[in-house]
């Protein structure tokens, strides 16, 4: 599976490829395990489920899914060739099958209504504006009807901090509330909702959670 358009811009993982192999550690130092597992408690997974990555970077939070749920089936999509090779690797050391592939949130290449569960962790805010509804009509496609996003990304109020942009970009910015929840429901999700905020040097993040309804699997143009 590979983009449709190669060339296509992108926000790699890490803001710039210089900080890719620093990335996993500063997450470890910052305790986001502490967040990735408190998205996993919210997705409520059980055996047999098939869970997407999206923007899943080096797969720290797919290969962590599947270490807590190993009787499910877990992909993890990513523009970022090096975050994908990166990815691969670590899944291989770990000793467990995840599928990367080198994709867009937009255009995932999976067939429609394919999984229980979308995940997107801190990915969100590296979208450019005009391609925030396309990726979220694309999860909304691929999730099968009654399937679940669940979403971590900065929390609305005010801009990251300084570290924050270092690390993820100049175009890292609040997901503000109404205006997430108000896109989760124009692509076609029921129930869109904040659930929760947490706080951490970088600024608040806030967790999120939408249901596919019946009838929402139509990519955006």
């Amino acid at each position: 599976m590979t983009p449709s358009d190669p060339g296509r811009r992108y926000l790699p993982a890490a803001s710039h490829d210089f900080f890719l192999p620093a990335y996993d550690p500063l997450m470890r130092v910052l305790g986001f395990s502490r967040f990735a597992d408190a998205l996993i408690d919210q997705a409520e997974l059980q055996p047999g489920f098939r869970v997407l990555d999206v923007g899943c970077g080096t797969g720290t939070l797919a290969i962590r899914v599947l270490r807590r749920f190993p009787g499910i089936e877990v992909s993890g999509v990513d523009p970022d060739p090096k975050a994908i090779a990166r990815a691969r690797r670590k899944a291989e050391r770990a000793g467990l099958k995840v599928r990367f592939e080198r994709a867009f949130g937009d255009e995932t290449g999976f067939p429609d209504a394919t999984f229980d569960r979308v995940f997107s962790s801190m990915m969100f805010h590296h979208l450019y504006k005009e391609d925030k509804p396309k990726v979220l009509a694309e999860i909304g496609r691929v999730l099968k009807p009654g399937g679940r996003l669940q979403l971590l990304d900065f929390a609305g109020g005010g801009p990251p901090n300084m570290l924050a942009r270092l690390i993820h970009g100049s175009t890292a910015g609040p997901a503000a509330e109404d205006r997430l929840v108000r896109r989760m429901t124009e692509a076609g999700f029921a129930n869109g909702r904040r659930i929760d905020d947490r706080q951490t040097i970088f600024g608040a993040v806030a967790f999120y959670e939408a249901t596919a309804a019946p009838g929402a699997r139509t990519a955006a143009p």
